[in-house]
């Protein structure tokens, strides 16, 4: 049975990703795969790195 958000809860959300964009997962870590490795992330940071921050 899935909860529908209500009208405060999708402002919040709503005033949450104006003000920090969208930087949360949608699910923790605990609810990803563990056989599947979160390099991905790791991988897509060191080939974004600003050139002054060295490497």
């Amino acid at each position: 049975m899935s909860e529908q958000p209500t009208e405060d809860e999708h402002r919040r959300r709503r005033d949450l990703d104006a003000i920090f964009g969208d930087v949360l997962p949608e699910t923790t870590s605990d609810e990803r795969d563990p056989s599947k490795p979160d390099d991905d992330r790791e991988d897509w940071y060191r080939l974004n790195r600003p050139p002054h921050h060295g490497g």
